[in-house]
């Protein structure tokens, strides 16, 4: 290929933007002056003469035109080159300055390229490739153009002279960087500014520049006034809070939209690690499904291995735990049983019924944190794979959100206006449908699509790679461990007429009354349920029926019951009768053998005689004289002799007299207070209530008082205060 061109070669060649005549290429090179890029155009050697012109001078469209694609590639890959051949920026490089060097080492890179095809001596290749780059000749990115729209001569030796002596940090310039952040809006009281747009802006992003500016102006105006400063332009301050956003941007996330966080900036890991094999893993999550059914709308329970990311779907009208064993069983019938499985706190997830099967499995259950999608995010996704890809695909699509839905509605209401048949809503599709269609979809269609998780395998063809041993299990054993538990926790009493249960009694066979135990109900005859000893159902106890749902005999089915607990209450107490008959236990054999022990602890021990007194009274010593007199041995007493007697009758005689009054004792009153009276009537009132005589001094006081002003006024107050008032 020719490095140099005639004017008429050019027009041949009729490339993109160039004149297709020889006169016009001559025009054109005179009207941009090619000739005063002396290296890159010469005198044609031969006959004829004329010029002869460089393919650099070509505009940029023209030369790939020319150079065909491979050889633009490799032009163009010269700025890449010098790129990835510079070293890391310094660490205290800033977006801008970062952005520079790139550029500038771009345009270094683009030289040396132009240099060695032009083969120009230096300092002319340099000026015509300023030149050209000025005129926009020069192949280099678009994003290293916006950033050196123009060069110089002098600024190209400038940076050859740095990259040469390997000071590229040199070329890394910002020349904003001392004045960034030190305005008004940034610096000015601290940074408050700043902080208050980001607070308002992380209340509801909805709000404007405009909205939030106004709010900044009427929040610091006048104090920026009073600080001798102004507050600048809306648009200035517009630019400011978008370099804000940008800067806050993972922490106004968190704070505007936090689910949008968890999805996108929330460091989050793996559990490739929980799951190293087939089975090793599973995760259960469900979600309404986003169609309609002719019997209402449905959720779908999905469950996926973690390794081979195989799924099953089971549809279910409500979200219990009877749909997550029925989902269990179904997996565990296709794959064999998992080593542990995650779910979230669900009520269907964390019931008694739900637990119990994962124990009797030995299956591990782990839950994770409340509102902590992320911890399941492997079937969270599969949700959504299934509602973006198989329930769009169904005759009762109802739509992802609210805005769907309304533009479904809308449709419809539309073509009714129109009097045109619309399928929205078009509702059609039963449960039993659904169901059919999810399994086909999981089989048929999901199973078969490349995943990227697993390195472009499919799940079917990673499940098919698996070497690890499926544990599998019998199922009628599985069916019998998925029969349901009755209302509250499953456990009864056994009672004299057999276990209550819904109205109805069931009749257990060796099993005798007060005994609790674990039910069960067949799903496959109502008139039998299967009693264990406890939830774990490692000790079956036997069956238990009801005559009236069963279709058999009352009267036999508890003659039945009768005679099993005579036999086995006779087999029970065998032994203790024997024992009673052989007199080995008799109704001293608990006292005999509590008083042998008293005595074995006992016998062998005397106490020592404590100190002790002689406690006497007067009435111990008469005691003392009766008890001898009893007896017979009492001494007789004696008579009193002639002075013994005087004194004895001047005792007597002093203790008949009255006692005198003592003369210094002077009454206080004259006359009874009407308390007193109160008092004096109350005492004869109450000897008249007893029966007891009183005199007739007492009568006259009696009869008199009682209708007396004083009574009257007393007798309020002896019913409200009581002895009180008499004081």
């Amino acid at each position: 290929m020719k490095s140099w061109l005639t004017s008429a070669e050019i027009a041949d060649l009729a490339l993109p933007g160039l004149p297709a005549t020889d006169r016009g290429v001559r025009m054109l090179a005179e009207r941009e002056d090619w000739a005063r890029f002396s290296g890159l155009v010469r005198q044609r050697a031969g006959r004829g003469g004329g010029v002869e012109y460089h393919y650099r001078l070509l505009p940029i469209a023209a030369r790939i035109a020319y150079l065909g694609p491979q050889a633009a590639q490799e032009e163009a890959s010269a700025a890449a080159q010098a790129l990835q051949a510079a070293p890391e920026p310094p660490a205290a490089a800033t977006r801008a300055s970062t952005l520079q060097l790139d550029a500038r080492l771009a345009v270094l890179g683009a030289l040396k390229d132009f240099t060695r095809a032009s083969q120009l001596k230096q300092t002319l290749a340099i000026s015509h490739f300023v030149d050209l780059y000025n005129l926009g000749r020069i192949e280099r990115p678009d994003w290293a153009a916006q950033v050196l729209p123009r060069l110089s001569t002098r600024t190209v030796l400038r940076w050859l002279a740095a990259s040469r002596e390997g000071e590229t940090d040199r070329l890394a310039v910002d020349r904003g960087a001392g004045r960034r952040g030190q305005g008004v809006l940034d610096a000015a009281f601290d940074g408050e500014i700043k902080t208050f747009a980001i607070a308002v802006h992380s209340l509801n992003d909805l709000y404007t520049a405009t909205q939030i500016y106004g709010a900044v102006k009427g929040e610091f105006e006048s104090r920026l006034r009073v600080a001798g400063l102004s507050l600048p332009g809306q648009r200035a301050f517009e630019i400011r809070l978008n370099a804000w956003k940008q800067e806050y941007a993972a922490g106004l996330l968190k704070m505007v939209d936090p689910d949008g966080f968890r999805n996108k900036m929330r460091v989050s890991g793996s559990f490739d690690f929980m799951a190293p094999h087939l089975n090793a893993l599973w995760q259960i999550d469900a979600s309404p499904v986003d169609a309609m059914c002719v019997d209402g709308r449905h959720h779908i329970y999905v469950c996926i291995d973690y390794w081979s990311r195989r799924i099953i779907l089971f549809v279910s009208k409500t979200p219990r735990s009877e749909a997550v064993q029925l989902l269990m069983r179904k997996a565990i019938l296709a794959w064999g049983v998992p080593d542990a499985v995650k779910t979230d706190n669900g009520s269907d997830f964390i019931a008694r019924a739900t637990v119990r099967l994962f124990a009797r499995l030995q299956i591990e259950a782990i839950r994770s944190q409340a509102f902590s999608p992320w911890q399941k995010g492997v079937v969270e996704r599969n949700i959504r794979t299934f509602q973006t890809d198989c329930a769009r695909m169904l005759q009762g699509f109802v739509g992802h959100n609210v805005a769907q839905r309304k533009k479904i509605e809308g449709r419809k209401a539309f073509s009714q206006r129109l009097g045109q048949e619309n399928a929205a809503f078009n509702v059609t599709m039963t449960g039993e449908e659904l169901q059919r269609i999810c399994d086909s979809w999981a089989e048929g269609l999901y199973a078969h699509h490349e995943h990227r998780g697993l390195k472009k395998m499919t799940p079917f063809a990673k499940a098919a790679s698996s070497t690890h041993p499926i544990r599998t299990v019998d199922a009628d054993a599985l069916a019998s461990l998925l029969m349901q538990a009755p209302k509250g926790d499953g456990y009864r009493t056994v009672g004299k007429k057999g276990i209550l249960l819904d109205d109805f009694y069931y009749q257990p066979m060796g099993i005798l009354p007060g005994e609790r135990v674990f039910v069960t109900l067949d799903p496959a005859d109502k008139g039998t349920i299967w009693l264990f000893a406890d939830e774990s159902m490692d000790r079956p106890l036997g069956r238990a029926v009801c005559a009236e749902l069963a279709g058999i005999d009352p009267v036999e089915l508890q003659a039945q019951r009768r005679a099993m607990q005579a036999r086995m209450v006779e087999e029970q107490m065998a032994d203790a009768k024997a024992m009673h008959r052989s007199k080995r236990v008799t109704d001293r054999t608990v006292l005999d053998h509590r008083m042998a022990e008293a005595a074995k602890l006992t016998g062998n021990l005397v106490a020592f005689p404590q100190r002790s007194e002689i406690h006497t009274t007067p009435a111990l010593d008469t005691g003392i004289e009766i008890a001898a007199m009893r007896r017979g041995d009492a001494p007789s007493s004696r008579p009193l002799s002639d002075a013994d007697a005087r004194i004895l009758a001047e005792i007597e005689a002093e203790a008949a007299e009255p006692a005198p009054k003592p003369s210094n004792v002077r009454a206080l009153r004259d006359r009874e207070t009407p308390q007193q009276r109160y008092r004096r009537w109350l005492g004869l009132h109450d000897r008249l209530e007893a029966g007891q005589p009183i005199t007739p001094d007492e009568a006259a006081f009696y009869g008199g008082f009682a209708n007396s002003p004083d009574k009257r006024a007393l007798d309020g107050m002896f019913e409200e205060f009581g002895e009180a008032a008499l004081l």
